[in-house]
């Protein structure tokens, strides 16, 4: 008898939030591998904030995903078939595999994970494209210096956090930006943050004359809105500001873009995107290095897992815009 694949396709473009008719959840017989591919088994699925811009139509840095398409998901794995001479059936494996539970590959963008050296979800979080993004993002685009302020929104989610830990090992003073008490505390506590400024409750403008007083040098943002535009009216002089993601603008038909991008005129300041495909070439580099940060114990992890099926994607990827999880959102769907 042929294995059931469970998917989960895109059926129609969402109009601010996703619904749960912008889904389709379809069967069909998992796939056999041909000469030079292998059959994944998905183990763990990467949820990302990114993947509510892949539901959109037009140009961006990827193409979207079209109607009717498994959804792009990245994702861990297990090879339970194998006619590829570089895969073994029980190689573990972390690649953009989609929203289902096996995944036919020819090993294009795929990488062995070694799940004794770190718990799988790890391979979605620090030590894969989050962790990945933060590196380079903060590292290549921010460029801090020892001393220098580094602030960063969404401290708490995947990225941020690992941004904030990484500007610290640099020799930074680093702030965090969070949604409420229990994250802030954390952002301080677990990760290391010189202090954490509760967006949901404090006034952000004043805040941050309290916590960077001589003005913010390097702006990570992942959330966009009043928070980009409240920072950016901190800048110090030659400041940069790292776009690397808005979540508050993800879901929302007017976005808002910022009102006070005068700033970076007379601050002689940047603001430059992030795009980790861009440094793919690289990616060895930077996992070898928050590997050893890891090893060390200068750099936490944390991956908020939730187990379920396939079915309970769409339910998972909400979690992220109602600001749900701590930390890397991970939907682990078998064992």
């Amino acid at each position: 008898m042929s294995t059931i694949n469970r998917q989960v396709r895109l059926a129609a473009r969402p109009v601010g939030e996703p619904r749960p008719t912008d889904w389709q959840h379809a069967e069909e017989p998992a796939g056999q591998p041909r000469d030079g591919e292998f059959l994944v088994q998905v183990l763990c699925l990467s949820i990302d904030p990114a993947m509510r811009g892949w539901m959109n139509a037009g140009r961006s840095y990827i193409r979207p995903v079209e109607i009717g398409e498994v959804m792009r998901a990245g994702a861990v794995g297990r090879v339970v078939a194998s006619r590829h001479s570089g895969f073994a059936v029980g190689d573990h494996v972390s690649g953009t595999f989609g929203v289902q539970e096996y995944c036919v590959s020819d090993g294009r963008g795929v990488t062995k994970v070694d799940p004794a050296a770190a718990p799988l979800p790890t391979y979605l979080g620090t030590l894969g494209m989050s962790g990945l993004t933060a590196y380079f993002g903060l590292i290549e685009v921010g460029r801090p210096e020892p001393g220098q302020t580094v602030v960063v929104s969404g401290a708490a989610g995947a990225v941020g956090s690992v941004v904030g830990q990484i500007a610290k090992i640099l020799g930074c003073r680093v702030v965090g930006i969070a949604g409420g008490e229990a994250k802030c505390r954390m952002v301080v506590d677990e990760f290391g943050f010189d202090a954490a400024i509760d967006y949901q409750s404090e006034d952000v403008r004043k805040a941050l004359r309290e916590h960077a007083p001589d003005g913010v040098d390097v702006y990570f943002d992942n959330v966009g809105g009043d928070v980009l535009d409240a920072v950016l009216l901190r800048l110090a002089r030659g400041a940069r500001v790292v776009v690397c993601g808005a979540i508050s603008q993800y879901n929302s038909t007017k976005p808002q873009g910022p009102a006070n991008y005068l700033s970076l005129l007379v601050n002689r300041a940047s603001m430059t995107g992030i795009v980790v495909f861009d440094y793919a070439d690289r990616y060895a580099e930077g996992i070898t290095q928050m590997a050893a940060w890891r090893a060390e114990g200068r750099l936490k992890s944390l991956e908020d897992v939730v187990s379920g099926s396939v079915a309970a994607f769409p339910e998972t990827l909400m979690r992220l815009f109602r600001g749900d999880n701590r930390g890397k959102l991970v939907l682990k769907i078998a064992d």
